[in-house]
């Protein structure tokens, strides 16, 4: 396909690529004793019957199954009947692959970059005296953890299952919600050593072709040694990477996957990592959670205006306690003035001194509960925080109003369904506080402005990151503000969606048959 990246050459078999494949079985044996030389887990076993021409099975011990080795290779190979010699009289290769082995997925090939590249990928090669060629057999057998539902991510009601780290299971997720031929996944390998396998799903003729071309390019460029994560390639993807708000949307969870695929995104998976990068992604999709969509549509309106609400709150509320105890007091009632007064009557530090260290405070907290043990990480934060916090106040270091602003600062941010934009609403608290306490409400107005210019200007994948409220696009704007019935949102979203923008036909209001409302 035009514009599909190419996977960068396997390099570690540069100098053994000079060298000839021939057939000569100790050649080609010695060859790859050559490449993988120090490499305790090369396993070289010996296969096939007396009078027959040296048969040699090849495989790497930590990425195959040995079972399947012993029961689907080796014992076919040495079976009575089996065939004598790789070919025959003529039809070599398909005499091999359907007599000698009887595993799953198997071919021929004679091209040593490729071999190796296999071998890492958990085949078994089997080669032969006097042939080029060599057999290469699907055997991986890492050991993988079972399908359960994502910490990061859980709902009350909804699927319970989750992406793991294994690529071809999360690709069969996909293929489990939406059985149709149209959902293309295109493979990519990336990374010189760590040889990633990347793939790009989308559904054609809901994807755009441009937003899939623009996706197979920015991830055909990546050059790097080695990827561990998603998170190494969403950082050579994105339109802005100084900018604190993500442009790509990172889930476990199969069902939001298919869900944005039907909206015509684009999604990345990676091997060896359960997180899949999902494109364009927009301010609103960051307020999205999964149950959204699972619960009835006035509560899920309901919540998603207490999400509005509380991002308010996670930004703002510590930058307005700052800027009116110190520059506004004339604006709040008196009664309430005359009680914070009296509460920081005995604290030594300014408004914003004392805001600012309880939030550093809060965000370590947070930050050891999640990097300590499961078993007491939950506990050391919750009592960490009542403990500092009652000794603080008590001591006269912080007053009680600040304690209080700072905790519903914390749960406010907890109510952001998606990490990685929480995380960016959190890292724009500490500027708002700064301009807060030095310029009072006309800094806090002056960030706001900023934010809002930011993300007005900000793309993912050419998308507007305010789409579809700016520019607004009143057919889309069903899911934005409000989460309306399932069948009310007859078109996908104008800014992501190709040529098919019809999710579903009119008249599927549910009611009595007396209405006319069913056909």
């Amino acid at each position: 396909m035009r514009g599909k990246p190419k996977p960068p050459v396997v390099t570690e078999t540069e100098g053994a690529a000079d060298g000839e494949w021939t057939a000569a079985l100790e050649h080609n044996e010695a060859t790859i004793r050559r490449i993988f030389d120090d490499c305790s887990d090369m396993v070289f076993r010996s296969a096939g019957r007396a009078g027959q021409a040296r048969r040699l099975v090849i495989y790497i011990s930590s990425l195959v199954d040995e079972t399947i080795v012993d029961d689907h290779i080796i014992r076919p190979l040495t079976a009575r009947g089996a065939f004598p010699y790789f070919g025959g009289e003529e039809q070599n290769g398909e005499a091999l692959e359907s007599g000698l082995v009887t595993a799953g997925s198997a071919k021929l090939s004679s091209d040593l970059n490729e071999i190796v590249r296999q071998l890492l990928n958990g085949h078994a090669i089997v080669l032969q005296d006097g042939e080029r060629g060599g057999l290469l057999v699907k055997a991986d057998g890492v050991k993988q953890r079972s399908l359960e539902e994502p910490s990061s991510e859980p709902v009350i009601r909804g699927p319970r299952d989750g992406f793991i780290e294994n690529i071809s299971t999360n690709m069969g997720l996909l293929r489990s919600r939406l059985k149709t031929p149209r959902l293309k996944l295109e493979s990519v390998t990336i990374g010189e050593l760590s040889q990633t396998q990347v793939v790009l799903a989308y559904i054609a003729g809901i994807a755009a072709d441009s937003l899939v071309e623009e996706v197979r390019e920015r991830v055909g460029r990546i050059r790097i040694d080695g990827i561990m994560d998603s998170g190494y390639v969403e950082e050579f993807i994105e339109d802005l990477p100084y900018s604190p708000f993500p442009q790509t949307h990172s889930t476990e969870r199969p069902d939001v996957v298919a869900a944005e695929l039907l909206e015509g995104k684009a999604a990345i998976l990676v091997d060896n990592t359960p997180f899949v990068l999902v494109v364009p992604m927009t301010f609103w999709t960051g307020l999205q959670a999964s149950e959204d969509y699972y619960m009835r549509w006035p509560v899920a309106t309901f919540v998603r205006w207490i999400r509005f609400l509380f991002i308010f709150i996670a930004i703002f509320a510590p930058s307005l306690y700052v800027a009116v105890t110190t520059f506004h007091q004339e604006m709040i009632p008196t009664n309430l003035v005359l009680s914070i007064a009296s509460a920081r009557e005995a604290v030594p530090f300014p408004a914003l001194f004392e805001a600012l260290l309880m939030e550093i405070v809060f965000e370590a907290l947070r930050e050891a509960g999640i990097r300590l043990p499961k078993q007491i990480g939950q506990a050391i934060s919750i009592v960490g925080a009542l403990v500092i916090g009652q000794a603080a106040v008590q001591a006269g270091i912080i007053s009680a109003p600040v304690v209080i602003i700072v905790s519903i600062t914390g749960i406010a941010t907890f109510t952001i369904p998606r990490y990685s934009f929480a995380s960016g609403v959190r890292l724009l608290r500490f500027p708002m506080l700064f301009l807060a306490g030095t310029l009072g409400l006309y800094g806090i107005v002056l960030g706001f402005l900023c934010i809002v210019l930011h993300l007005a200007s900000l793309r993912s994948f050419g998308v507007p990151y305010l789409a579809p409220l700016a520019p607004i696009q009143q057919s889309s704007l069903k899911d934005i503000l409000v989460r309306a019935p399932i069948w009310a949102k007859r078109r996908r979203p104008q800014a992501t969606a190709a040529a098919d923008r019809i999710r579903q036909p009119a008249g599927q209001q549910p009611g009595p048959p007396y209405r006319g409302n069913r056909s």
